[in-house]
């Protein structure tokens, strides 16, 4: 009969999604229940997800497309990670933690900049009661309301008119510096999932689990079977429907879309004679507008700028393509370094988050007043379908740590799951 997967392969687990919180759910059950087996799907054509690494010519760095800063670091477990499977982990200071360079005035007008920045995030901070936009606690007619809206965007992804203040809030990504993995975040997440036995362009499209016993899984690669599955994809291919669930699961997919993806993408410009620009060191493109770049420039002391766009303006770009990123960033780098500053770049790389059609964007955010939704999210259904990845995180949404976490917390539950029923 149609949708009946009863002689399709049988495994123990079966876990959707090879980002980071699906190879940590992985990694974790192998160590703690050996005998069982798993089986890792993902729809895409290679492991890590959000976390993807590509090389540049002539450097012994990798480019983050996606993740690229091991955020609260001493206490992240992929810093622990990269050096278990031999990478190199940056100490260089994040521009935002002491020690890190910025370029940045320093006359009244950028002290003007910075404490109305402070007082915005005080007031984020110091809001109680309902939930609200962050864009009510902005001041009308502030003139520093611009910059305030582009690190907003930075933060979530999202303008700050979607954007929940609890959520922001919440957010806690644990204490430390942050520092970066050389060969790259990426790099990292797929070496950690090596290990793992995976089936790379295997789309889930149905979840069929009417039985006791057994959950049917139908994939574009043929049917399978399991006892226990666990859902890794993003909030976005949750929403929209590209799994369907048997009998329907409407309480995950109303909390996955009130939890979308924000979008930030980031485009990499190859620098012919890298003193050009100063090593490690960052610099946001306009003071004035929402609608602007943060650069990183020089990471590693590599010849490349890391140019990061969010929001609405990562949308538009992404639309317009390579040549559009490129002379915007470049316009807004000329705007610092001189005209001449143009000759000396080219693309070396960029992002396209929201075309990704097995992921759909970048980081979740929370709409006003849907906070709480993280874990209705991430919790089991019947003890057999499981959920995991950084938009289950309370603290730690939108950062790889946080999806490890959420993944070595289903793996816990599946583990005791099958201790239950041997």
């Amino acid at each position: 009969m149609p949708g009946d997967n009863s002689k399709g392969a049988e495994e123990n687990v079966v876990i959707i999604g090879a980002g980071a919180a699906g190879i940590a759910a992985a990694r974790r059950l192998q160590a703690i229940r050996p005998h069982l087996s798993i089986l890792l799907l993902e729809a895409g054509d290679r492991l890590g997800g959000r976390a993807w690494t590509v090389g540049l010519p002539d450097a012994d760095i990798g480019l983050d497309l996606g993740c690229g800063w091991l955020h609260g670091a001493r206490t992240n477990a992929w810093t622990a990670i990269a050096g278990e499977v031999g990478l190199t982990v940056d100490r260089t200071p994040a521009p935002w933690n002491d020690g890190g360079r910025r370029l940045q005035r320093d006359d009244a007008e950028a002290h003007a900049a910075r404490e109305a920045i402070g007082a915005y995030f005080e007031r984020l901070e110091s809001h109680e009661g309902n939930d609200a936009a962050m864009a009510d606690m902005l001041e009308p007619g502030n003139p520093w309301n611009g910059q305030i809206r582009a690190i907003g965007t930075y933060i979530t992804g999202a303008e700050l008119e979607r954007s929940s203040v609890v959520d922001y809030n919440r957010y806690d990504p644990g204490p430390g510096p942050d520092w970066r993995v050389r060969e790259g975040y990426g790099t990292l997440v797929s070496l950690y999932g090596k290990p793992v036995r995976a089936k790379l362009g295997t789309e889930v499209t149905r979840i069929d689990h009417r039985h006791a016993g057994r959950i049917g899984i139908e994939t574009n690669q043929g049917g399978l079977n399991a006892r226990a599955v666990l859902v890794t994809v993003s909030t976005n291919v949750l929403a929209a429907g590209k799994i369907a669930f048997d009998p329907p699961l409407p309480e995950k997919i109303e909390a996955a879309a009130r939890l979308p993806l924000g979008l930030a993408d980031k485009l990499f410009l190859r620098l012919a004679n890298q003193e050009a620009l100063p090593a490690d060191t960052h610099m946001l493109g306009s003071a004035s507008r929402g609608a602007t770049g943060t650069y990183q420039l020089r990471p590693f002391d590599a010849p490349v700028v890391e140019a990061y766009f969010a929001g609405d303006l990562a949308h538009d770009l992404e639309g317009q393509g390579r040549e559009a990123a490129f002379s915007f960033a470049a316009d807004e780098l000329a705007a610092h370094f001189g005209a001449d500053i143009r000759k000396e770049l080219s693309v070396a790389a960029m992002s396209a988050w929201a075309a990704a059609p097995h992921i759909g964007g970048s980081y979740s955010y929370a709409e006003p007043g849907a906070s709480d939704l993280r874990g209705r999210l991430a919790a089991p259904h019947d003890e057999r379908i499981f959920f995991a990845g950084e938009a289950c995180s309370m603290a730690r949404y939108s950062t790889a740590h946080g999806a490890y976490e959420t993944g070595v917390a289903a793996a816990d539950l599946i583990a005791g799951s099958f201790s239950q029923n041997p």
